[in-house]
Formats: structure tokens, sequence, C-alpha cells
């Protein structure tokens, strides 16, 4: 096994963990502890080929944000 990869994997479960029960459970802290998997899934993709990674991570970040972004703001907004 590669280290970048077993290094992903651990940013990814590291940051849905941190994602999922956040320590203050404010707006920008959850928006942050999403970047943590998507770097975790970048470095997954990077020790598999380049190109195809950096294509994905620009694509599913951008659209994955304007969702999370999305869903968080109504979640903040009904309390």
């Amino acid at each position: 096994m590669n280290p970048l990869f077993i290094i992903g994997f651990g940013l990814i479960i590291l940051g849905t963990v941190a994602t999922a029960w956040p320590s203050p459970k404010d707006y920008i802290t959850r928006l942050i502890n999403l970047e943590l998997p998507a770097f975790g899934i970048l470095i997954v993709m990077l020790s598999f080929d380049e190109t195809l990674a950096l294509l994905t991570f620009i694509a599913v970040t951008s659209i994955s944000t304007f969702l999370f972004i999305r869903v968080i703001e109504k979640k903040e907004g009904r309390k």
C-alpha cells in the first residue's frame, strides 16, 4: 500500500467524524471540517492518477461545497 493512500483514508475518517460531531456547532466549523475529507479523497485519488484526481476534485468539491452550504444554512436558519 502506498503511504499517500493510507494518509488519505485517515483524513477521510478524521474529517467525517469531525464534521458529524463538531465541538462548537456553528456554520464555519462544519464548513472547515468538510474540507478535511475532501483533501483525503484528493490524496487517495492522487495515489492512482494525477490528472484524473485533480479534475475530479475540482468538479466534486465545487458541487458538494455548494450543496453543503445550502443544507447548513437551512439548518442554521431553523434554530
